[in-house]
């Protein structure tokens, strides 16, 4: 997940929640029928970054989903441009766990068995995420995969009302095991948040 703030404002955990929430409705998938997610070939996607900047992914969580069932599931560190580290204290991760990583111009092969062939990507607060790949891209020259995001935030909400609706609040609703702001527990429970919505539809 990506978070922004004023760099004029010490803000806290809570405030950066708020933050992004306010970006929720800038998703690029509109449709949110279960029935017509039933099947689909999806990966739900989790970004952590260093600081600020969409450039500064420094951990990535990946869950494969086909024909409604989980097939594969990885997470990677990622070196980013910066030592910077702002958000340690959210996703525990600093600038010694992951120099000696891989950059994400040199992790994307890596990536391919996840990204490639399926109908759409998911995330929980899916612009956040969205905005790190397309950024991560631009600047190591990859052409982005033209593969809609799905937001989990809203599905939430169209299915079952969950207000609020941070990942954590959506994985206690429906009893999924979380531990948040690491990169593969979230991708896995937005997998899972799709699915349970699939299986309460169909």
């Amino acid at each position: 997940m990506f978070y922004v703030f004023d760099s004029n404002k010490s803000l806290s955990v809570n405030d950066i929640i708020l933050v992004e929430d306010s970006f929720v409705e800038k998703t690029s998938l509109v449709y949110y029928d279960p029935k017509h997610l039933n099947g689909k070939s999806f990966t739900a996607i989790d970004f952590e970054s260093a600081n600020r900047y969409p450039n500064s992914a420094c951990a990535i969580g990946l869950v494969r989903v086909e024909n409604n069932k989980i097939v594969k599931e990885k997470a990677f560190l990622i070196k980013p441009p910066s030592q910077t580290f702002e958000f340690t204290y959210i996703h525990r991760l600093r600038w010694e766990d992951v120099k000696n990583e891989q950059t994400f111009n040199s992790l994307w092969p890596s990536l391919q068995p996840f990204l490639s062939g399926v109908d759409f990507f998911v995330a929980h607060n899916s612009t956040y995420d969205e905005r790190v790949l397309r950024t991560c891209c631009k600047e190591a020259g990859i052409i982005r995969p033209k593969i809609p995001f799905l937001c989990t935030v809203k599905l939430a909400r169209k299915v079952w009302k969950v207000f609020p609706t941070k990942l954590p609040d959506v994985a206690k609703f429906l009893d999924l095991t979380l531990q948040h702001h690491d990169a593969l527990s979230d991708a896995r429970a937005s997998a899972n948040i799709v699915l349970k919505s699939i299986e309460k539809e169909t």
